[in-house]
């Protein structure tokens, strides 16, 4: 969980007409304050690369779950061997190269009975994902067995623990993931070791170990950015950033695995934070843990696992950093679920992230003597193996009362039984500050029919739930809950459920912590139910009374009416991407009003093929409309990662420019519009990139955001609207009035902020506009007294669109609408300005 500090110098950067706008992650590195410094940075996703992978995942289908099969153990599989890379970046630092390892462990698979290796995912660009299981053989009827065990502890807890033969052969799932950040390699070298030993001791100690435990290690979780040295993967995500949205194929397998495996302890090995970080972290502490279950585990466990680093006999693993311990609150805390330790927690394990200490990467990897990095790179692997070591000592150790606690997580869930109150002093350290607790409501409701906002992005909800172990049930019948009527198939999440605070915290809107912390690590507000676009209801006290079935894949919604020409109206990706496919397809569309396409009648035949395909609901067209045609746009976007992933998420043509390849001459040729919110500077291009640029504007739109976004409308004369920077690191959920035809028409009344800007001026059109009171959900202070707050952002426009002095149109976002490829709900109010300013 590297940290990136965002904006140390806030409102003192880059200015903007008259008003200063701060750093902003994606747009450059940054510092935010803090009362301690950690990690490499930036956060943020990096600046989109021309080959970037976004097109290659999208691609190809997510597929189906892994799940373990039902044979025994050991389960060998031949795993594929990667031709050697010279150029992989572990090489150097004197560790085991990606195409090492499948050898390795095939190697191992061969020489022991204790290992079984197997790919359950592939990376952005392709590369296998391994699963090693380290456990004494079993039989089939054994293996069988501990699966009906994994799953009646879950599925119905009490049983579970009145099951004496289950307490006393349950063999005890502890779960390790490495190099989750590419270029924080020894994790996966210490985890190697580990299963060596495992694999090969012969002493009775191991055996015994092995006959009541199975430890899984996903090697590595990041094979692209390890080969590449770099934090993100091949499709310029962090994907410990990830979780909540599953965008990404490597966080979707890990999912798998912790659901399949439903693990106890597990450990997420990074680095280099200078002095071993062990978590348990410092408040804010999720809401929705049942929190005295994890930290009366988690403290002990990493006090074992810093007295196991001091034996190893460094200076440099003399103590470690304990955050709960040692930190102030904010500097390091576990409140988003989008961290892997943290999600894992929601499925009853004791999760930590381990930051293991010497730096080796980023400038030192350059900088350095080989002879020195790879001293560092010894001793980081030490420190992986031996807290990877002390964790299974501890899981074996502490066995009965870890798997009582996760019975009790889970009936607690089932019973629907309020959080438990924590006294201070429930362990050392523990106080006032660290009491967080929510009230969870009964159910939620995702509407079926005409009160739907958006049937596809109904399903996808749906869909997200249920892959991520969240129970979801369908109405057999029409009922009433709280004086409103749903019709049948509507879907209920009864929150009387093992993993209720899993589909709470995807769904709750949120807590705004501003006033309980200074800072935060990173994102802290979220919300699927209110950025996913889909219509959900929340019944605080009252379950439904109907008949239900439970829902594996949402029903599909795609539908087309008997009519002359088809309306489809611009509500969710899905309705964008059908869009892109018909304009594919060579099919006149127009455009009525912004929000609203028109498809003619003779195109009705691809109108029910795209409606299959995508989910989407066309309705009848109005009777004589007119509308403006629309072209296929085809963009020169300067973007961060994430956002190009979107874009391409929802079709469109997208051709990567920056600064630097349009000074070496990119050409923009058929280019029909601009999207620009990373990397590019109007003022730092050379006289023909700008001739380029200036051509296109003059005959295309444009469609910013951010800080560099709005950098570029000044320089370029575009609007005359005036950019003001809040906070750098607020963020969250906040809640907008939609007052503009463009972005506004249809839009949610929320949205997502990251480093937010509002305009001020006149001669442009406000399409949105923040709220009296904007912040409902994560951590947002002024950046000095009077400045930069939301009572500052209050009233003022979020987005705003108009004519340029060029002729051509642009529209420029202070929200952040594509952000991680996370707010789902917001995609379409961007693909909007994107129609609008490419007609």
């Amino acid at each position: 969980m590297d940290l990136s500090r965002l904006a140390a110098g806030i409102g003192a950067a880059l200015l903007i007409t008259v008003s200063a706008v701060p750093a902003r992650a994606g747009d450059r590195d940054g510092d935010r304050p803090s009362t301690r410094e950690f990690g490499n940075g930036p956060e943020r996703n990096e600046v989109a690369a021309p080959d970037s992978a976004a097109a290659r995942i999208l691609a190809a289908e997510a597929g189906t779950a892994w799940k373990p099969g039902r044979q025994g153990y050991p389960r060998r599989h031949e795993l594929r061997v990667y031709p050697d890379n010279p150029d992989d970046r572990a090489i150097k630092l004197g560790l085991i190269p990606y195409h090492g390892i499948a050898p390795k462990l095939n190697a191992l698979q061969q020489a022991s009975d204790r290992v079984s290796a197997e790919v359950v995912g592939h990376s952005a660009l392709g590369r296998d994902l391994y699963l090693v299981t380290v456990t004494a053989p079993e039989t089939a009827a054994e293996a069988a067995r501990q699966d009906r065990w994994r799953e009646l502890i879950e599925n119905d807890p009490a049983a579970a623990k009145r099951d004496r033969s289950l307490a006393r052969g349950y063999k005890t799932p502890v779960w390790i993931n490495a190099n989750i950040h590419g270029d924080e390699w020894e994790g996966t070298d210490g985890a190697l070791r580990v299963i060596e030993r495992l694999a090969t001791a012969t002493d009775p100690a191991t055996r015994a170990f092995l006959a009541r435990s199975r430890v899984y290690v996903t090697v590595t979780n990041n094979p692209d950015g390890r080969v590449a040295g770099t934090r993100a993967n091949g499709a310029g995500f962090d994907v410990n950033r990830d979780h909540a949205t599953s965008s990404q194929p490597e966080s979707r397998a890990v999912r798998d695995v912790v659901i399949a495996t439903q693990p106890f302890v597990m450990l997420d090995e990074h680095g280099y934070t200078g002095t071993t970080l062990i978590e348990p972290a410092t408040p804010p502490h999720g809401q929705n843990y049942e929190y005295d279950l994890y930290i009366k585990h988690a403290l002990p466990n990493a006090l074992g696992m810093e007295a196991a680093i001091q034996r190893l006999g460094y200076p440099e693993t003399a103590r470690a950093d304990i955050p709960f311990r040692d930190y102030a609150p904010g500097d390091w805390d576990d409140w988003p679920p989008i961290f892997t330790p943290m999600y894992a927690m929601y499925h009853g394990a004791i999760g930590h992230t381990v930051e293991i200490p010497l730096r080796v990467n980023r400038a030192e990897y350059t900088t350095l003597p080989v002879e020195e990095l790879r001293r560092r790179s010894g001793i980081n692997t030490d420190v992986a193996a031996a807290t990877i070591e002390a964790a299974l000592t501890y899981a074996d150790t502490n066995r009965s009362a870890l798997l009582a606690d996760q019975i009790e997580q889970f009936r607690r869930g089932w019973a629907g039984e309020p959080q438990r109150e924590i006294p201070d002093g429930f362990v050392p350290g523990f106080g006032p500050e660290d009491r967080y607790s929510t009230e969870f409501p009964r159910a939620y409701v995702v509407p079926a029919g005409d009160s739907q906002r958006s049937a596809p992005a109904a399903a996808r909800l749906v869909d997200h739930l249920v892959a991520h172990d969240v129970r979801v049930t369908k109405a057999r019948h029409s009922f009433t809950l709280n004086g409103r009527r749903y019709p049948a198939g509507s879907y209920v999440v009864d929150m009387h459920q093992p993993k209720r605070g899993l589909a709470n915290v995807l769904l709750e809107a949120g807590r705004d912590i501003s006033e309980l912390v200074p800072q935060m690590y990173d994102i802290s507000g979220w919300s699927h139910r209110l950025l996913w676009g889909a219509s959900v209801d929340i019944s605080r006290s009252a379950a439904p009374r109907v008949a239900t079935v439970p829902v594996i894949k949402a029903a599909s919604t795609g539908s087309v009416p008997w009519a002359r020409d088809l309306a489809l109206t611009l509500r969710d990706p899905a309705d964008v991407r059908a869009v892109n496919a018909l304009l594919d397809e060579g099919v006149k569309l127009r455009l009525d009003g912004a929000d609203t396409v028109v498809v003619p009648a003779a195109s009705r035949a691809l109108a029910v093929s795209v409606a299959g395909q995508f989910g989407v609901r066309f309705t009848a067209a109005p009777h004589g409309g007119a509308g403006a045609p629309i072209s296929r746009p085809v963009l020169a976007a300067a973007v961060s990662a994430d956002e190009l992933f979107a874009l391409r998420e929802m079709g469109f043509d997208v051709r990567t420019v920056s600064t630097a390849t349009l000074n070496a001459g990119a050409d923009l040729t058929g280019v029909t519009g601009l999207v620009v919110s990373s990397g590019l500077s109007y003022t730092q291009l050379n006289a023909a990139a700008r001739a380029q640029v200036d051509d296109l504007l003059s005959r295309g739109g444009v469609v910013t955001r951010g800080v560099t976004g709005a950098g570029f409308n000044a320089a370029a004369g575009l609007l005359p609207a005036t950019a003001v920077a809040g906070r750098g690191d607020a963020n969250g959920v906040v809640a907008v009035r939609n007052t503009g035809t463009v972005v506004g028409a249809g839009s949610l009344p929320h949205s997502f902020v990251y480093s937010p800007l509002w305009f001020t001026g006149a001669g442009f059109t406000v399409e949105q506009r923040y709220a009296d009171d904007p912040l409902v959900a994560g951590h947002w202070l002024p950046s000095a007294p009077g400045a930069g707050g939301p009572s500052q952002a209050a009233g003022q426009a979020a987005v705003v669109s108009g004519t340029t002095a060029r002729g051509s149109r642009a529209v420029l976002f202070g929200t952040e609408p594509l952000f991680r490829a996370h707010p789902k709900g917001l995609y379409a109010q961007f693909a909007r300005a994107l129609y609008w300013t490419n007609s």
